[in-house]
């Protein structure tokens, strides 16, 4: 068994008023260190694969198809045996 940790953000051609409003809040207060803020997702997959090469392709093919809008959003994964 494995499990697929998947994280997903805006690409950085999209606006993220979300982001911008957390960032927004933080400078009011008082926190001047904070330039940017981008928020994402987050997604565990438990996978039973065959094997971490089996299972990292799974992960991809989920996402490809379901998981991540490829027209505005980008991901990284990792697979790691449980």
């Amino acid at each position: 068994m494995f499990i697929g940790k998947i994280n997903i953000t805006l690409k950085e051609s999209v606006l993220d008023p979300q982001g911008n409003t957390v960032k927004k809040v933080l400078n009011e207060m008082g926190e001047s260190a904070v330039s940017d803020v981008r928020i994402g997702k987050y997604i565990e997959l438990k996978l039973n694969s065959k094997n971490i090469e089996t299972a990292r392709a799974d992960v991809s093919r989920l996402c490809e198809k379901l998981l991540v809008n490829g027209i505005i959003e980008t991901y990284t994964s990792e697979v790691l045996p449980v």
